[in-house]
């Protein structure tokens, strides 16, 4: 019994080790399952968090940004140059499992209510369309036989047959079956294109020009039986004084154009959507990103493709303010004297037969802000096929031309800088002939004499030979009669280094994008250097001009060119202007390496071009009310292979205290033809735009406040409410 009890106890005992045991291995188990677990909540949250909760918020919540009107512009006084019309509109707003029949049947009993022009439907919208509706006879354009045959090709993936045999159903559809389109199919088409442009989920602009007040509300009464259309209001751009400076302005794309092509993958990089409504060009184009506005964002909550519920995370708002440096009613007026000084022109094709455009910029030279920059261009309507004037002020900085004489200040500023003129040197007016056989190179208005003139004479009479000694020093030698000039490249590079610091042959900086910074000439010849010197060799643009007299009224110090003034706080106060966000500052680009009392001694020179007898603007400018310095220019220039002249004009004002300066440039101004003066287009042109400078500055003393003042009143406010209304009117 006694060996009983122990063979009883020595059991327990083993029982009471082996239950432990097999308790270690499940905890140890469970221990390595909570790991895994935890390892995996790890790689969920901490490796992948990032792309699953991208992924529900694709499925789930779709964030739907909504366009907002754009920033208005407005000019230097506070006239609105640019608003926005509010439109009625008819959107439609497709959700993720939206198919492609129930748009369509949407789209045929939209076209019941509504007229859509289907001038923009292409064959091969067309050609979608009658696949749709004709399904039966569609399949039977390609055969079973001919869609094995597909099938077997190993080469071919499932998707790539099936976008065969649809090409195949494209191609076979006979123009005959096309024909039978009704004018509600094409409608219907039209409606439909508008409803596929863009993403799911985001209101589609189905039409926002002329939608009649009858449209508007039928389709309001039938929107429960139109699944995603809906009635709203857009807006569109509106320029309130129509044509002036419109190609300045620029343009905003539509919302089927959307984002321009070449910028897409820039614009998508900064969360825009591909059909948002962008600046093209110019102004609208350089302050996109201030114009553009805060847009209003609402979280769809989805499910199956169905929309749960909608919540505003963002309110929109319009785009900030612009406020240009023009002066729109200095504009205005020197557009229509451009216009009125061609018009005499070009009536008589004989004197001028190339003439067709001319180009005037207008700048505060201690600041850079541009107060007007006009051009106009009489060019034949192909539609009409009349004359017609029209705008050209991009030509201002995008068109570049020889220009003459008025170089002639920095080709003088030039010699004195390179060590090569002293300021007051006399030196001959004579023919300059290189060479033996050479001809002679002579100044207007001395072809067979010598005169000995001072450096100030030369500039008030305009001397070609005085600038050509000058170019020659330069270029390593001294003037001797008929004796050969050698090419010395570093001559060039000398002059164009130097001109460069008066912003001739090189970009000005003006905050508009495209500008030209001229055409350099390729020195074949010595000769070709002495052109250089007076203006005939190398091309710059009226810009440039304009910086350049206005480095030199300055006192040397470049300054670079803008047309915005302020970016102000958007409001919905009808008479005044937000507050101002930011102002550009004067940016000094350079000051030009000649002592002031060589920039002083050039200035001497420009005020006797205006004020002296023999000045070549002296006839024009003799009698100004205002005290004015400058010089003029004509080169040589072929068109077609006819000879033709350029003609320029530069110049400032008041002399002493320098508010304005100007550049104007006419192009093939005239030809030089027996019995045919110089027409003085360009000379014109500029008296008549600086004495209307100074009659609106008269005006104004007494009408107008400061006009850089935080709290600036809107002039044109009911001008341009009532503008606005018309052409909601218009397109309504």
């Amino acid at each position: 019994m006694e060996e009983g009890l122990e063979r009883l106890k020595k059991s327990k005992k083993r029982k009471k080790t082996h239950v432990p045991a097999r308790m270690n291995l499940l905890f140890f188990a469970v221990f390595l399952l909570f790991s895994l677990l935890v390892l995996r909540l790890g790689l969920v949250q901490i490796v992948n968090g990032e792309s699953y909760k991208n992924e529900v918020e694709r499925t789930e919540d779709v964030v739907v940004k909504t366009s907002v009107p754009r920033g208005k512009i407005f000019d230097r006084y506070g006239n609105v140059i640019v608003d926005n019309i509010p439109l009625n509109a008819i959107t439609y707003t497709r959700t993720n499992n939206t198919s492609i029949e129930e748009m369509f049947d949407v789209a045929a009993k939209l076209s019941d209510y509504i007229e859509k022009d289907a001038k923009e439907v292409t064959e091969r919208d067309k050609k979608d369309y009658w696949i749709i509706k004709n399904k039966k006879k569609a399949e039977e354009k390609v055969s079973e036989k001919e869609i094995q045959k597909l099938q077997n090709n190993e080469d071919l993936s499932e998707e790539d047959v099936n976008a065969e045999v649809y090409q195949m159903r494209l191609d076979r559809i006979t123009k005959e079956e096309l024909s039978a389109l009704t004018k509600k199919d094409l409608e219907t088409i039209a409606i439909y294109r508008e409803f596929t442009n863009g993403y799911a989920l985001n209101p589609q602009i189905v039409k926002n020009e002329g939608v009649t007040p009858e449209e508007f509300a039928v389709v309001s009464e039938h929107l429960s039986e139109l699944p995603g259309v809906n009635t709203t209001t857009d807006w569109k751009r509106s320029y309130v004084f129509d044509d002036t400076l419109r190609t300045i302005l620029g343009n905003v794309s539509s919302t089927r154009e959307g984002l321009p092509k070449d910028l897409v993958n820039t614009y998508l990089a900064r969360d825009y959507n591909r059909n948002d409504r962008v600046g093209k060009s110019y102004v609208e184009l350089q302050y996109e990103e201030v114009l553009q506005g805060q847009k209003e964002q609402i979280k769809n909550v989805t499910k199956g493709g169905s929309v749960l519920e909608s919540l505003l995370i963002q309110e929109g708002q319009r785009g900030k303010d612009v406020v240009l440096t023009i002066d729109m009613e200095l504009q205005r007026e020197v557009e229509k004297i451009i216009e009125e000084e061609l018009m005499k022109q070009v009536v008589n094709r004989s004197e001028s037969p190339d003439l067709d455009r001319a180009y005037v910029v207008m700048m505060d030279p201690s600041t850079g802000e541009i107060l007007a920059m006009a051009g106009k261009q009489y060019v034949k309507n192909p539609d009409t096929g009349k004359y017609e004037m029209r705008d050209a002020a991009l030509g201002t900085f995008t068109s570049t031309y020889e220009v003459g004489s008025v170089v002639k200040g920095a080709t003088v500023l030039t010699g004195y800088m390179t060590g090569k003129l002293t300021p007051g040197e006399v030196l001959v007016d004579e023919p300059i002939i290189i060479g033996r056989e050479g001809t002679p190179k002579t100044s207007w208005f001395n072809r067979y004499g010598s005169i000995p003139m001072s450096d100030l004479f030369a500039l008030e009479k305009s001397s070609n030979a005085y600038m050509f000694k000058v170019a020659m020093r330069i270029n390593g030698q001294q003037y001797v009669p008929r004796a050969n000039m050698g090419i010395n490249p570093d001559a060039i590079k000398t002059f164009r280094n130097h001109f460069s610091q008066f912003g001739l042959g090189v970009s000005t900086g003006i905050d508009l994008p495209g500008e030209a910074s001229g055409i350099e000439g390729e020195m074949t010849n010595p000769g070709l250097l002495l052109d250089f010197a007076i203006g005939q060799f190398d091309t710059y643009s009226t810009m440039q001009l304009a910086q350049y007299v206005s480095t030199i009224a300055n006192d040397g110090y470049r300054v670079e060119p803008h047309i915005m003034k302020e970016i102000r706080e958007p409001t919905n106060e009808k008479d005044m202007l937000g507050p101002v966000l930011f102002e550009k500052e004067t940016n000094v680009l350079n000051r030009v390496e000649a002592t002031p009392s060589q920039i002083e001694h050039v200035q001497k020179g420009f005020y006797r071009v205006y004020h002296s007898p023999d000045g070549t603007a002296y006839t024009q400018f003799k009698d100004a009310p205002y005290n004015a310095a400058g010089k003029s220019g004509t080169a040589e220039t072929f068109i077609d292979g006819k000879l033709s002249y350029n003609t320029t004009l530069i110049g400032y004002a008041p002399y002493d205290q320098p508010e304005v300066a100007y550049a104007t440039m006419v192009p093939a101004s005239h030809v030089q033809a027996s019995g045919v003066a110089d027409p003085y287009v360009n000379k014109y042109i500029s008296k008549r735009v600086m004495d209307k400078y100074f009659e609106l500055k008269k005006k104004r003393a007494k009408e107008v406040g400061d006009p850089t003042t935080v709290n600036k009143k809107i002039e044109n406010a009911d001008e341009a409410e009532k503008r606005q209304e018309e052409d909601r009117v218009e397109n309504n």
